[in-house]
């Protein structure tokens, strides 16, 4: 309930940064801003699942190709409640895997040759069982909604400091002296792209932590997602994704790029260490 609150509260504060840059530009460029990263969005939430199983190089795998498979992602999907996904295989010595699709009943469940070698029947339970959980709370669309206001964000924001640059703001204002407004404008018109993008990453991280939570109850074991989780961050950091787009590793279930960040703001997923500790504490 801490994550799903926070969640709306993340996008609540997003909301408030667009209304607050938006105000430079009155309503008309508010909307308009919003029209642009919408439409940009919309072809994102419709069509990013093609793009990103065909970046990844995903085959379909039928169910007399991998029947023990299909009946595991099957059983997990009638406990979660919803239909039971397609079921794509990367063919990659990593181990990780990933959920998309825009809504339930046009889903995906992707893993990798690497993580089905890796991990036990249990294991491999709390994984999938953490994808059906981005699926059964429509992620995709969460995630969709606040790249849209971000991304409104930083359209309005590069326009202020094309407006504060090139004098579409009032010239008798620069001419008087005013470099402190001037100043204010520039800053905050840089600032805000990164703050929106901080508190976008922050959404990512708490619907990771929906996901482990969901997860844990699906599979019936909180411990089978923790030990995969462990395994899966030795496996990556040995054998990282080299063919990862930084743009979709916030997808994976662990960070592609063996975990390795510079600030904790800007990763896509919490540490593992934390979300091990709280799945281990679900345990009665």
């Amino acid at each position: 309930m801490a994550n799903r609150i926070k969640t709306y509260f993340l996008l609540g504060i997003l909301t408030v940064i667009l209304i607050w840059i938006g105000g430079f530009f009155g309503k008309e460029g508010l909307i308009i801003a919003l029209i642009f990263a919408f439409f940009l969005n919309w072809f994102s939430y419709f069509f990013s699942d093609k793009i990103i199983l065909a970046m990844y190089r995903a085959r379909e795998i039928k169910e007399n190709e991998e029947p023990y498979l299909h009946s595991l992602v099957a059983q997990l999907a009638q406990n979660a409640g919803i239909p039971k996904p397609k079921t794509y295989i990367i063919n990659s010595s990593t181990p990780n895997a990933f959920a998309t699709g825009r809504n339930p009943d046009n889903a995906v469940v992707a893993l990798t040759t690497g993580i089905l070698q890796l991990l036990d029947e249990n294991e491999l339970k709390g994984v999938i069982s953490h994808e059906l959980t981005h699926i059964k709370n429509r992620d995709i669309l969460v995630a969709t909604i606040a790249a849209t206001i971000a991304g409104a964000i930083t359209f309005l924001a590069r326009m202020l400091q094309y407006m504060a640059f090139f004098g579409s703001m009032d010239r008798d204002d620069r001419r008087s002296g005013n470099i402190f407004e001037l100043t204010a404008i520039l800053l905050f018109a840089i600032l805000a792209p990164i703050a929106a993008l901080i508190i976008q990453l922050a959404i990512s991280r708490s619907r990771e932590y929906l996901a482990d939570e969901g997860g844990a109850k699906i599979s019936g074991n909180p411990l089978y997602l923790a030990n995969a989780l462990r395994k899966l961050a030795y496996g990556v950091k040995r054998n990282p994704l080299r063919t990862a787009n930084p743009a979709t590793s916030h997808l994976f279930i662990v960070n592609p790029f063996s975990g390795n960040t510079l600030f904790a703001l800007f990763s896509t997923h919490p540490p593992i260490e934390e979300r091990i500790r709280r799945l281990e504490s679900m345990v009665i």
